[in-house]
Formats: C-alpha cells, structure tokens, sequence
C-alpha cells in the first residue's frame, strides 16, 4: 500500500446520504418509510406464540429494512448539524426526524412488547432460527423486567421529543457558539473552543493558566443555564428509569444496555481509587521536571520539553496510515477508505462542532469521521484514535444493523489500539531523547484523560444524580465536583477555584449519562490486549481481530473470556494499572 499519500484538509461529502436538504430523495424516503410501517403494523394481528420462524423472522427484517431508513435521513439531519451547529435547516431536519422516528417507534413497539412477553420456551425456539441477530433479541428481552405497557411506552417516547432530545440540542447549540477571547503574543484572539483548548499544552505557563481561566470564565457564567439543563435531564433520567421502570440506580440503566454487570463497573471504579497514588506519582515527577514544586491543574497537559513540533495533515494520515499498514493491511485499507470516500471533515471552522467523533450510519456505508485537526502531536493521535473507531465499524461490517455496533466499553478497543501502534512508530522513529520523553508523557497524559478523568466523572455522575434527586442547586454542584477533583489529585496537584464549573463543560453527562467509564474500559482493556500482541505476535492478532469483527453480536464479557480475559476480576483491571505504574517508572529513569 501506497503511504505517502497526498491528503488536504476539507468538509466531509453526505452524498452517500443525500446530495442536500432539498434532495427530492429525502421526501421519497420519508414516503416509503411511511409505507413500510403502515405494512409492518399488519404484522400485529399474527402475533401470537406458535409464529412460525419464518415469519418471525421477515418480522425482523422488515423493522431493520425500516430502521435503516430512518438512519440514514438521521445521519445525514446530523452529520450537518454537527459541521455546522448555526444551521436552521440541520436544526429543522433534526427535529423532524427526531418526531417521525419516535412515531415510528410508537407504531412499531408492540413488536418488542409481545417478544418481551413471550414465553421462554417459544422465545428459544424462534431465537435458535435467528442467526445473527440472536444478541440483539436475547438483548431486548433483558428488559423485560423495565418494561412499561404499550401506552405508557408511547407517551415516554413522544416525552422525549420536546424533553431529552430538544435539552441536548438546545445544550449543543448554546455550546458551540460559544467564542473564547485570549491574548497571545500580545494580540487578542477570538476562538473557538477547540482553538482555545490548543493553548493549555502551551509550554507558557502563563498562558495555559490564562486559557483554562477563559475556558471557565465563559463556562462559569453560563453555569447557571447550563446546570439547569443538566438538573432537568437529570431528572427525567431518573423519573423515568428509576420511578416507572424501576432500575436499581441511575447507572443500571447505563449497565444494563452495554450489557456489564453493575459488579464489573462497580469493580473498576473502586480498583481505579485503590490506584490514584500511581497517577499522583506521574504528576509529582511531572511537576519535577517542569522545573515545579508542584503541578497546577493548569499544567496537567503541559509539554515536557520546548520543542512544538508540528504536523501537517499529510504527514498525520500517512503516520496513521504506515502505522496501522504494520499491524495488519486490512486495518491501513479500511481507514484509508473513509479518506477516499470523503467521509472525513478536518476543517477548524467557526460553528463547527468541537472535538472529533466518529459516525456510523450503516453497515454497508463507510464511516464518518470528524475532526478539528490543527497539526499538534495530540491531533495525529486524535486522527488515528477516530480511525480506529471507523476500522472496528468496518470490520463488524458484515453484521447486520442490530449486531454491528459494539456496546460502549467494547467501542473504544480499536481507537485506542490505533493510537498505541502510532505512538510505537513514533517512538521508533524519533532519535531527538527529548522528543523520545515527549511521546511518553502525551501517552501518560492521555492514560490519564482516558482513564482517571473519565472514571471520575462517572464518580461525579453517580454522586450527581443522587444529589439532584434531593434537589441539589448548581452551586451545590459545582462545590460536589470540587470535591470530586480535590479526591483525583489528592496533595499532588495544586487546584484553582474555576474547575468547579468543569462539569458544565463535558457534553457526555448530558447526551448519554454514564457513558465515560466506557473510555476506562476500553483504555485497560487494551492495555492489556496490547501487553498480549507484544507478547505473541502474530498469533495475538485472530483473537484481537475477533473482538473487533464481533462487532456487537456476542455479550461483552463472553467475548472476552473467548480471548482469554476475565473482566470480572480485579486483579484483570488492576495489571492495566501495573502497566501504567511501569509507565510512569520508565519515565523516571530516562
């Protein structure tokens, strides 16, 4: 395979979706799925407990023929929401598909209600003819016991609409219009979040201070709307699933649906708490060779040495290329793909959603990748971790709707292996000692911001959503996440007042409450994939493709086990943070 490529920054083409909002084939769309729900709810009369499979199953088939309909109008309403968070008609398009897909649920529901309803020995009958799509329907029926009845189910979905939904736009759109006002080099700038964000890997002191004192300075003055919204979708979260479904706690909710035992995130979360020492241990030598007596929280990502070397986007896709070429070929052939398609947006533009994501519309569509690529050494590895999500996408291609996706805490084991074989060219490739120390700070940097920062949000959201429900104000809020942060850092790492307001700024607890801990996961999870592919070479790879090509049709913890991981244990989580401490020792000595 070719590696040196020519690539160029650009906006992503959705043709593969539609050609525009005035695409004649969104209103063909629209109708045909109109016509394929009012034929799907004749099912409804045949639904009894002696179906037979093969109706059953063209049941089945014709909901997904639906669902992907739906998905692509979706995507396309989104994918152009997200490359530009001012644009009426996104919006409009967003809100239209956000109602007709919860009346199509609503038409549809009482599929998953008799499915749920079924009697275990009809429901193993039917399961055992239904191939791959088995996970997915042994999946509905662990909701069982959280069902309501068809009417009650209908009105939470049209609840949602004007509710949840309409919140977390309304929160992505006050959001990404926010403009951040700093000085550099003597001359004010006007940014964007993700501009500003560059600032606090600045190797000025100064300046990392003043840009996260801006970032919480506008996030701060907003604290009250923003917290707000969050109190309110807190509450729904919680009037919903705890006081009609009846869930056990808020996170149950998050559990049940990656379909992780409560006790494996219960586990986790408190092995990550016996571990703080090790990362407090990264921070207080951090500090020391920053020249510090100790480390501001300003300086969490700051650079080790004075080089700021810079990487044009050419140069970081074929990094991320010959990179991923010498793990495995499909894996360089897969994410090239998404750059010949151009299904990629690299562009820094004002309205633009902040960040980087990765978005699957359909098992037979190349992934979408965003990202807001501005040449740092972080931006190559955002590059490389958004194209390992779009890789694992492809690999699990061959599934059907329901079975392509893996659950959440399986979602980030490509991305964040993609990232680990860059970081291993990298470092072989650099002869610089002090770029060489640089790598392996940005890697600790980034253990820490996947592992402890996201298990601590978790902590914050868990303690959170308690609060809420006894009419926690936002101030209180604010001094709860304080205090979560004092709790992380410990005695290592000196925090100023305006992080209390942190919490506002993290889009995650508002659009899917409980999803953070999958980054913990996921990030221990391949750190110990990775210990076993240096171990075993080759012979890792059919297991580790195996994970990946899964996709989302076998349970998460019985696919492991298939590999031979125990994520039941603590001693599984705890040799993720062996491998950190041998991280941090490595730096240490250098």
């Amino acid at each position: 395979m070719n590696t040196k490529n020519t690539y160029t920054q650009s906006s992503w083409s959705l043709d593969d979706l539609f050609k525009g909002f005035d695409d004649p084939a969104i209103e063909a769309t629209y109708q045909k799925l109109e016509a394929q729900v009012a034929e799907f709810e004749k099912y409804r009369s045949i639904l009894t407990s002696d179906i037979s499979e093969q109706k059953f199953m063209e049941m089945v088939k014709s909901l997904e023929a639906m669902e992907k309909l739906g998905h692509k109008i979706y995507g396309f309403a989104q994918l152009s929401f997200a490359a530009d968070t001012q644009n009426q008609k996104a919006l409009i398009a967003l809100a239209r598909i956000q109602q007709f897909a919860a009346e199509l649920s609503n038409r549809t529901l009482f599929f998953s209600l008799w499915w749920k309803g079924l009697d275990d020995a009809n429901a193993e009958r039917l399961l055992a003819a239904s191939g791959d799509y088995r996970y997915w329907l042994e999946q509905i029926r662990h909701f069982k016991p959280y069902t309501l009845s068809e009417p009650e189910e209908k009105v939470i979905n049209i609840k949602n609409i004007t509710g949840w939904n309409a919140l977390n736009t309304l929160y992505d759109s006050i959001t990404n219009r926010y403009v951040f006002h700093l000085e550099v080099d003597g001359e004010t700038k006007e940014l964007t979040r993700g501009e500003l964000m560059t600032y606090v890997h600045s190797a000025d002191p100064d300046l990392r201070a003043r840009a996260y004192q801006e970032l919480y300075r506008v996030y701060g003055n907003e604290a009250p709307i923003l917290g707000q919204i969050y109190q309110n979708l807190v509450r729904d979260w919680h009037n919903e699933n705890l006081g009609l479904r009846g869930f056990s706690s808020p996170i149950s909710v998050r559990n049940l649906d990656n379909d992780i035992p409560d006790e494996v995130v219960d586990t986790l979360i408190e092995v990550t708490r016996q571990n703080l020492k090790v990362f407090q241990r990264y921070f207080r030598h951090k500090a020391k060779k920053l020249g510090m007596e100790k480390l501001r929280r300003y300086d969490i990502y700051a650079p080790v040495s004075s080089s700021s070397k810079e990487y044009s986007f050419e140069q970081a896709a074929n990094l991320t290329f010959e990179a991923y070429e010498r793990f495995d070929h499909e894996f360089a052939s897969k994410a090239q793909r998404v750059f010949d398609d151009q299904h990629i947006d690299s562009e820094v533009r004002k309205g633009k959603m902040g960040g980087a994501f990765c978005s699957t519309i359909l098992p037979e569509m190349t992934p979408w990748v965003l990202l807001n690529y501005q040449g740092h050494a972080d931006d190559v590895s955002t590059m490389a971790h958004e194209l390992g999500h779009a890789v694992h996408s492809m690999m699990a291609e061959h599934h059907p709707l329901y079975t392509q996706h893996a659950c959440l805490p399986l979602a980030e084991t490509a991305s964040t292996f993609g990232e680990m074989v860059l970081t291993d060219l990298l470092l072989e490739r650099e002869t610089d000692p002090q770029e060489i120390e640089g790598i392996l700070f940005r890697q600790l940097d980034d253990a820490f911001a996947t592992i402890l920062r996201q298990v601590y949000f978790a902590i914050f959201e868990r303690d959170a959503h308690e609060k809420i429900a006894k009419d926690a104000s936002v101030d209180e809020l604010s001094e709860l996440y304080l205090a979560n942060l004092k709790e992380e850092f410990g005695e290592a790492v000196e925090l100023s007042d305006e992080f209390k307001y942190e919490w506002v700024s993290i889009p995650h607890i508002y659009g899917t409450p409980f999803y953070v801990y999958a980054y913990a996961f996921g990030q221990l999870l391949v750190f110990a994939l990775y210990k076993r592919y240096k171990e075993e070479g080759e012979s890792f790879k059919p297991k580790y493709l195996r994970i990946l090509s899964a996709g989302g049709s076998v349970a998460p913890v019985k696919l492991l086990a298939e590999v031979g991981i125990d994520v039941t244990q603590a001693e599984f989580w705890q040799g993720g943070y062996d491998i950190i401490a041998g991280m941090v020792s490595r730096l240490e000595s250098l």
